[in-house]
Parts: structure tokens; sequence; C-alpha cells
């Protein structure tokens, strides 16, 4: 009987001790996921390049090897302030500090350099269960117009091994439903606004078609003779944006490219406690300017480094 994408299950667990294995389970655990792909062994592979008098190839020798997996989360909050998101535990895999704060009821992620933390991943892709163990990776947040805000995963881990199995059944009661990106539904992008205390505050808005922020994050398998990990050893944030900009504002915009200089951005997504997200970027430098249309308007693009002020505060992510 052919065994079908559409029965697909994913669970991720933080890890206790990286590395071993944390047993996510369906009822706990379950990730509502879409655009899902696995690479269920990547191998450095070992040629043997032997003499034997005649043409042809040798076997090669299965060297180290870590499993990648991809997917996509719908970003939305968990239906009640202060109450992590289902997401908040897949950002912890993704060099990210998760913190509940009260007055207002929120809960805040900020990128971090230290005390990481892994995720145990179980892929079961219709009978066949992948185990990957001590899995890191890099998230990119995009919220573009007239599409749903999304989280884009990629991990890698240690090979855990493969079985077959029947699938977790998984429970998604705390993802919840995301509002669709609508002029109703967000507070454009707005450059010089301030965040504090779970508000956005001033700041000059800007007409746009959506953000989107990439973490950055340098994530590397590393084999040795006794220890296999995967790390994240770096991150460099960046983002991209288009805008509609009045003649006075691109030349404004352009200056600022010009001088290097880095502003404040911040950007919220709903509007109801529960269901309402804001980035904030403390210091984001516009490079490479570029022109664009849309529907026969004048567009002005912008790519953003995103920089820290103070170490580990390159962006904020809130759930209210």
């Amino acid at each position: 009987m052919s065994r079908l994408i559409k029965n697909t299950v994913v669970t991720a667990k933080a890890e206790t001790v990286t590395g071993q294995d944390a047993a996510p389970t369906g009822a706990a655990n379950a990730v509502l996921i879409s655009d899902v792909s696995i690479t269920p062994l990547e191998a450095q592979n070992i040629s043997r390049p032997l003499i034997r008098g005649y043409f042809g190839g040798s076997e090669q020798l299965v060297g180290p090897a870590n499993v990648k997996l991809s997917y996509t989360v719908e970003l939305a909050g968990s239906g009640t302030a202060g109450t992590a998101p289902s997401w908040g535990q897949l950002l912890l895999g993704c060099a990210v500090a998760e913190g509940t704060l009260a007055s207002p009821a929120r809960v805040e992620y900020v990128p971090m350099s230290t005390g990481l933390k892994s995720l145990t991943q179980y892929y079961y892709d219709d009978g066949v269960v992948h185990k990957l163990l001590g899995s890191m990776g890099n998230c990119t947040l995009s919220a573009k117009v007239g599409d749903r805000p999304v989280l884009r995963f990629e991990w890698t881990g240690l090979d855990g091994g493969v079985a077959a199995v029947s699938n977790a059944v998984p429970v998604y009661t705390p993802w919840k439903k995301p509002v669709a990106m609508t002029k109703a539904n967000v507070i454009d992008i707005t450059f010089g606004a301030t965040y504090a205390a779970g508000a956005l505050t001033g700041g000059e808005l800007h007409s746009s078609t959506g953000l989107e922020l990439n973490f950055g994050n340098v994530v590397n398998f590393t084999p040795m003779l006794s220890t296999e990990t995967v790390d994240i050893s770096d991150r460099e944030s960046t983002a991209t944006l288009e805008l509609e900009l009045t003649a006075e504002q691109e030349v404004a915009f352009m200056a600022k490219v010009k001088a290097n200089e880095t502003q404040s951005l911040g950007f919220t997504i709903g509007t109801a406690a529960g269901n309402k997200i804001i980035v904030f970027v403390r210091a984001a430098q516009l490079i490479n300017p570029r022109k664009s249309e849309l529907n026969g308007k004048r567009m002005i693009g912008f790519d953003l480094r995103l920089v820290p002020v103070n170490g580990n505060d390159e962006w904020l992510i809130v759930a209210l």
C-alpha cells in the first residue's frame, strides 16, 4: 500500500542533556507543520580510489553523518496572553531565550549566545520514524501582505536511528490560527519606534509589503572520533522589506544608507490579546537599495543588517 506525504507527523521537545533522547510525544509535543522536507542521512562518504588493473569505481565508506529537516509553522499566539505559544519551544533550538513577563502579560523571545538548548525531533513518515538528536537550527520569520505569517525552520541533528513504527497520534490543540496579513490586522513597518513593556511607541509608519527576518544562525555538524555534535557558533541576523516612499522619503533613506546609519524598527501582527505578535529591531542598517514595482506603483526595497547594541538584542519577538 502507498505511503502518503499527508500522513506525516513531527514531534519536538527540548533536551535536558544535549544529544540525549527527550522522547517527544504526539500528545504533548506535536508540531503543526507545512512544507516539510527531510534528508534522512547526509553522510560524508569516503572514497576508495583503488587501482585494480581495470576501469571502474569502488564502494564508498559511509562516513560521519547527520540528518537535515525543514518545515514551516504558522506564527500565531497561544490564545492566552502570557502563555507561551507552541512555536516557542522550537525557537529554543535556534539560540533563543524565552521569558514570561507580567503587566502586561507577555512572552518575549531574544537571541542568546551561551547556554544554548537543543531539541529531540521525531519525523514520522507514514510508518517510518527518523530521530534527530541534539538538533539545532535556523529560523526565518516571514510576514508578507496577502499571506499568513510563518516561521520557517531548517534543522541539523544527530542521527538517532530509523525504525518502522506506527505514527504518533498528534494533538494540535495548542496551535492556534494566525491572522491574515491584511491592513486590518497589522500595524505596518514603523522606523524610529521604541519598545517598552509590551508596547511600541513613536516613530514614523511606512506602507510596506511586509517583513522577512532571518535569524542568520551558523549551524555546524562536527564529527570527532569520540563525539559528534551540532552547534550554533555564530549569528548574523538580516531582514528584507519593500516600502512605498515619497520622493522626499526616498532621498532621506538613501542618505541614511550612504551614512551607514542604523535605526530602530517595529512591526505588529494581530490586534487581539492572545494572538498579537510584536517584532522589534533596535538597530537596523539599511543596505542594497533597489527599485521595484507593484501594480505600477514604485516600491523601494532594502536589505537590513540587524546589529546588536548591548549584545543579544538584535531583535525581539513578543507574544501578547
